[in-house]
C-alpha cells in the first residue's frame, strides 16, 4: 500500500463537519507522511447511507459521489468514516465503476509512522485506554493500528484491557435502549482497572457520545488525532467538546456563530445534542 508521494482524495464524510480541527490535523499528519491530500466530505460527498430506505435515491447518491472521485483523476482515497469505508467496499464500488482504491487512514499513518516519529516530539504525559469497537476492527485493524501510533508520542502511556464495544461506532447502539450506558460503564470500569486517566477515541460517533463522561467522571476524553497533533504542535483545540461540556453552550459558541449558523437549524439540530445529559 504504498502512498508516499502519491495525490489522494481525503474523504472525512458527512458526519465530520462538527470536528473541523480534526479534519484540519489530519491533512496535515497525511501531508507529513507524504500524501498531497484534498479534503472532501458533508451532503456532497455521501455515501447514500442516510437514504438506505429509498434504494434509488441511494443508489443516485453513491453515483455521483463515485463520479466525483473519478473526476479528480487521483488514485486513492483516503477514508476516515468506518461506515463510508464498509459502504464504498460493499455496496458503491460494485455498482458504480471506480478509478481509485480505498484506503483507510489510519493503514496511511501507520504505513508512514517513521516519517511521523520525528515530528511527534513534545511530550504527552497520559495513561491512555483506546475507546475499541468491534464492528470496523474486523476490516481494518484500528485497535492495533492507533495504538501503534499513539506509542510514538513520548511519555504516553498506552493501556491494555480487552473491553471493546459492540458495533463499528457508538451511533449504532444509540438506537438501543440502554447498550449505550451499559458499553459506557463497561469502559469507565475499564479505564478504573487499567488505571488509565484519558479515554481514546478512533471515530467522530463515539467521540460526541463520550466527551460528557467529562462532567461526572475525572476522565479525559480525547480523540486518537488530537494526541497526534498535540505532540506534533498541531493546533486542534477540541471546540466541540468544550460546547458540550460547557453549562452554556449558546454562551460557548457565541452569538455571531450562532448566527452564521442559523438559529432554526442550530436550534434544531444542534442545541439538544449539546444540551443532552451524558448517559451515565
Amino acid at each position: 500500500m504504498a502512498i508516499a508521494g502519491e495525490k489522494a482524495v481525503f474523504w472525512y464524510g458527512c458526519n465530520m463537519t462538527r470536528h473541523g480541527e480534526v479534519i484540519r490535523a489530519t491533512t496535515r499528519l497525511l501531508e507529513a507522511v507524504g500524501v498531497e491530500a484534498a479534503p472532501t466530505g458533508g451532503p456532497a460527498s455521501c455515501c447514500g447511507s442516510p437514504k438506505d430506505a429509498s434504494a434509488r435515491i441511494n443508489e443516485g447518491m453513491a453515483r455521483r459521489t463515485i463520479e466525483a472521485f473519478n473526476a479528480t483523476g487521483r488514485q486513492k482515497v483516503v477514508t476516515w468514516c468506518p461506515s463510508c469505508h464498509m459502504n464504498m467496499r460493499d455496496s458503491m464500488a460494485p455498482v458504480t465503476p471506480t478509478n481509485f482504491e480505498t484506503v483507510h487512514v489510519t493503514e496511511v499513518l501507520h504505513a508512514g509512522r517513521e516519517r511521523l516519529r520525528p515530528l511527534l516530539t513534545r511530550p504527552i504525559p497520559a495513561r491512555v485506554l483506546l475507546h475499541g469497537h468491534l464492528g470496523f476492527d474486523g476490516r481494518v485493524p484500528v485497535n492495533t493500528l492507533v495504538p501503534d501510533l499513539l506509542r510514538l508520542i513520548p511519555g504516553l502511556t498506552v493501556v491494555e484491557h480487552p473491553c471493546r464495544a459492540p458495533g463499528h461506532m457508538c451511533s449504532s447502539l444509540a438506537g438501543v435502549p440502554g447498550a449505550l450506558a451499559d458499553a459506557q460503564r463497561a469502559t469507565l470500569a475499564a479505564m478504573a482497572e487499567a488505571g488509565a486517566d484519558t479515554l481514546c477515541t478512533i471515530f467522530h460517533s463515539c467521540h460526541r457520545e463520550l466527551v460528557g463522561l467529562e462532567q461526572n467522571h475525572p476522565v479525559t476524553v480525547v480523540n486518537w488525532i488530537h494526541l497526534l497533533a498535540a505532540s506534533a504542535g498541531i493546533a486542534a483545540e477540541d471546540g466541540y467538546k468544550a460546547m458540550r461540556n460547557a453549562a452554556d453552550p449558546r454562551a460557548a459558541l457565541g452569538e455571531a456563530a450562532i448566527a452564521a449558523v442559523g438559529e432554526v437549524p442550530f436550534g434544531r439540530l444542534v442545541e439538544p445534542e449539546l444540551r443532552k445529559a451524558p448517559p451515565v
